[in-house]
């Protein structure tokens, strides 16, 4: 057994980071100041969109992104009910009711078979999310939107750098939210993007991030600014600050470093644990290069929650990702849910464990964790 915990993710701060932030400490503006417009344009250049607004979370990019769609009350959206609960809390938000549709058994994105027959009248746009930084089937979910004039939201909290058919994340959709989170691929601690082709979704953007309020604080407060702003639409206070930016920008420069990383830890994965019969890896499609947020697998003859308690007991920190939406108190209290409605993502969620993965894991840390696994599973089988 393991004699310290390794958890299921750690950020990794570099000493440019911490430069980087001293820098803006040291230097003018800490928050709503010329690093937000570095960091948007840096994430523009990666992405190859052609605009950015950077948030204070992807939970508060996912809000406004669906605000500014500016969709009648008691709107549909479609999404998936296996995901974190912000996801559907931003439709919401907004007055909106969230549809789920179940998940496909390979991925554990969005069943692209099944959106049509959720599609109604009141059907305003289709909110995929990238589980565990694995591209939805774009081009089918575009094809239906398209034929039912329906906007496409992408949440790609998993996904920075994913890519489908070639094409990367964040170019695809009407709008896509990416999160920044401590727990993703890239960090700023809090903080999210949302990106967009269109200047009209951009420019509603810009307001709803900032109060709603036509002038940003660099325009009020700079050597030449006058005193007057106007107040144009309802927004928010959803602003990041320099300093997540400064982060932001030099965890950015190593991108390909966290990837090929995480890809070495996947490889060491899958060859040992695809051995393991009562084990499943996880699935990739040709059509996408995989960001690898997370790394799961699937139990068979194996009672999931006993497995996920021995392996805490062994310091090795796996987690479930995700409950489904609707088994929450707030969605069973308000919707009625028929979790037998979703065969595909129940029987996932029964049977479904995230292993560790993240850069500064160790070729000794990945043993741990796949003697961890062949020992509990041989234990949980011959009991």
């Amino acid at each position: 057994m393991r004699k310290t915990f390794l958890p299921y993710t750690m950020h990794d701060i570099s000493d440019a980071d911490a430069a980087e932030i001293m820098q803006v400490l040291k230097h003018g503006w800490l928050t709503t100041g010329p690093k937000i417009q570095e960091f948007e344009n840096a994430i523009k250049d990666f992405l190859g969109c052609k605009f950015a607004v950077a948030v204070s979370s992807a939970t508060a990019g996912l809000d406004i992104a669906i605000q500014a769609l500016e969709l009648p009350q008691g709107s549909e959206i479609i999404t998936t009910p296996f995901t974190f609960v912000a996801s559907s809390n931003a439709i919401l938000y907004n007055n909106c009711t969230p549809v789920f549709v179940d998940i496909d058994k390979r991925m554990y994105n969005l069943d692209t078979d099944k959106i049509n027959e959720k599609i109604t009248n009141m059907t305003k746009a289709i909110l995929p999310v990238h589980y565990a930084g694995q591209p939805c089937d774009m081009d089918a979910i575009n094809r239906i939107a398209e034929e039912h004039n329906l906007y496409v939201i992408e949440d790609a909290a998993h996904a920075i750098g994913a890519e489908y058919n070639g094409r990367k994340i964040g170019t695809i959709g009407d709008m896509t939210v990416f999160s920044f989170h401590a727990a993703k691929n890239i960090i700023t601690g809090e903080g999210g993007v949302v990106t967009t082709d269109s200047e009209a979704l951009y420019k509603r953007l810009l307001l709803l991030r900032n109060h709603g309020i036509d002038k940003s604080t660099m325009q009020r407060y700079g050597a030449n600014a006058g005193y007057e702003y106007d107040m144009k639409v309802l927004g928010k206070n959803y602003r990041i600050t320099d300093l997540q930016c400064a982060i932001g920008l030099t965890q950015l420069r190593r991108f390909d470093e966290f990837l090929s990383k995480r890809s070495q830890i996947v490889s060491l994965y899958n060859k040992e644990l695809s051995t393991i019969q009562n084990v499943t890896t996880p699935f990739v499609s040709e059509k996408v290069k995989h960001a690898w947020h997370l790394y799961t697998i699937l139990l068979s003859g194996v009672n999931r929650n006993v497995f996920f308690d021995e392996m805490r007991q062994q310091n090795i920190g796996v987690n479930v990702h995700y409950i489904p939406v609707y088994r929450h108190t707030y969605y069973k209290e308000r919707f009625s849910i028929n979790p037998y409605d979703f065969p595909v993502t129940e029987d996932i969620f029964s049977r479904i464990i995230t292993l560790p993965l993240f850069p500064k894991m160790t070729d000794e840390d990945v043993n741990d964790i796949v003697a961890a696994v062949k020992e509990t599973v041989g234990k949980l089988v011959s009991m």
